[in-house]
C-alpha cells in the first residue's frame, strides 16, 4: 500500500471517529451546590426569601430579608455581592429598612437600560394582608440606592418573582393580593396579578393589570411570555399547610399582555402551598422549579417543557433529603448556566445552585 493511500485511510478513519464523537451524547455535569449564608451571619437567624441577579458587570447580587422571624418587627432587606471572579460573598449590608414597619420579599432585577430595581414589601399590620409594595433603584450596579418609591398603595399587594421584558419593550412585574388575617392560611380571595411599566414613560409608574382568580385562591405568580401578548403564569396555590390529597400549582393564561386572565386552573404539578418559579430559556424551552409534593417542601424539583408548557416530559430533583427547601427562584445567566437560590433549615440557610438544562433533559424521572 502506498504512503498516499495509507494517509488517505488514516484521514478517513480520523474523520469517522470525529463524526462519531461529535454525535455522541454529551454527559451533563452535576449541579454545583454552595451554602451562602446561615445562622452565623449577624443579620438575625431568619434569612428568607432570597433573590439573585447577574449584573451586567458579571457580579452576582443577592437580596433577602433578615431578622428574628417572619413576623418580627426588626426585619430589613439585606444584600450581598459575589464579585465576578471571586469565591466569597461580601458581608451583608442593609439596603432597605423602615424605623416603624417590618419589610420582606426583596426582589432584585436589572433592566435592559442598566437600572437595577429592588422591589420589596412593607407590612403595615400584623399579617401580610396589610402589606404595600415599594421599590428602590440603583444607577451604579447596586453600589448606591435611591430613596424608596411606592409602587402601589393598595392594601394586601405584594411581590415575590422577578419582572420580565415583554415583546413591546415594556416591563411586567408579577404581584399578588393576599386576603384574610390567618397567618397559616392563604385566603380563597387571594389572587395573582401583575404591574406594567413603560421605560419610555417612567412618569406613568407601574400600572396594575388583571388578576388570576381561582376556587381556592392563588398567589406569587411566575410569568413568561410565550408569544407577543400571550402570557402563561404558574402560581402558588391558596389554602393552608399540612398533609393534603389535593393541592396543585395553579396556571392562568392571558392573550392581551396581562390585562385579562383566564380563571386559574390546577396543573398536574403538586404544590404544598409553596413558592414556585417559571422562566423561559434562551432556546424558548420553559423551566419550572417547585416542590414535587403536596404536603412537604421536599423534594426540590426542576421540570422542562419544549412545547410552551403543553407537556413536561423532563423532571429532575435538585434536593431530596427531608427538609424544607423553600422559595426557590432562578434565572439563566449569560453563559447559559441556570442559577437557583433557595432556603432551608427553617429559613435560616441560603443555598445557591448552578446547573445546565442538559442535566435536567437527561433525567429518567417521571
Amino acid at each position: 500500500m502506498s504512503g498516499r493511500i495509507i494517509r488517505s485511510v488514516v484521514i478517513a478513519a480520523t474523520c469517522l471517529i470525529s463524526a462519531s464523537l461529535s454525535t455522541a451524547p454529551v454527559e451533563a455535569a452535576d449541579p454545583v451546590f454552595r451554602r451562602v449564608f446561615g445562622p452565623e451571619i449577624p443579620t438575625g437567624p431568619y434569612k428568607h426569601p432570597a433573590c439573585l441577579e447577574e449584573l451586567s458587570n458579571g457580579d452576582l447580587y443577592m437580596v433577602y430579608y433578615g431578622g428574628q422571624g417572619e413576623y418580627a418587627n426588626d426585619t430589613a432587606v439585606f444584600a450581598s455581592r459575589l464579585k465576578n471572579g471571586s469565591s466569597e460573598w461580601t458581608k451583608p449590608v442593609v439596603i432597605a429598612r423602615d424605623p416603624i414597619r417590618s419589610l420582606g420579599n426583596g426582589v432584585i432585577w436589572e433592566a435592559p437600560d442598566g437600572l437595577v430595581w429592588m422591589f420589596y414589601v412593607v407590612r403595615f399590620g400584623p399579617t401580610w394582608s396589610d402589606s404595600r409594595i415599594q421599590a428602590k433603584v440603583s444607577k451604579d450596579l447596586c453600589e448606591t440606592w435611591s430613596d424608596p418609591t411606592v409602587i402601589t398603595f393598595e392594601r394586601g399587594l405584594m411581590v415575590r418573582n422577578r419582572p420580565i421584558v415583554l415583546a413591546d419593550g415594556t416591563y411586567l412585574l408579577p404581584g399578588y393580593e393576599e386576603s384574610g388575617d390567618d397567618k397559616e392560611d392563604v385566603g380563597k380571595g387571594s389572587v395573582s396579578t401583575c404591574f406594567r411599566y413603560d421605560p419610555k414613560k417612567p412618569g406613568d409608574g407601574w400600572a396594575r393589570l388583571g388578576s388570576i382568580k381561582s376556587d381556592r385562591g392563588n398567589i406569587q405568580p411566575a410569568i413568561v411570555e410565550l408569544e407577543p401578548n400571550h402570557l402563561l403564569a404558574y402560581c402558588r396555590r391558596g389554602g393552608g399547610y399540612g398533609p393534603k390529597s389535593s393541592g396543585y400549582i395553579v396556571a392562568g393564561e392571558s392573550l392581551d399582555g396581562g390585562k385579562t386572565w383566564s380563571k386559574g386552573a390546577d396543573t398536574a404539578f403538586p404544590n404544598p402551598n409553596s413558592a414556585v418559579d417559571l422562566i423561559k430559556l434562551k432556546n424558548n424551552d420553559l423551566m419550572l422549579i417547585y416542590n414535587h409534593n403536596m404536603a412537604e417542601r421536599t423534594p426540590l424539583s426542576v421540570a422542562v417543557s419544549k412545547d410552551s408548557g403543553k407537556t413536561w416530559p423532563y423532571r429532575r430533583d435538585l434536593e431530596t433529603e427531608y427538609n424544607a427547601f423553600a422559595y426557590p427562584i432562578f434565572f439563566q445567566a449569560r453563559d447559559g448556566k441556570i442559577h437557583a437560590i433557595y432556603t432551608s433549615d427553617k429559613r435560616t440557610i441560603i443555598h445557591h445552585c448552578v446547573f445546565d438544562e442538559e442535566w435536567v433533559l437527561q433525567s429518567t424521572q417521571k
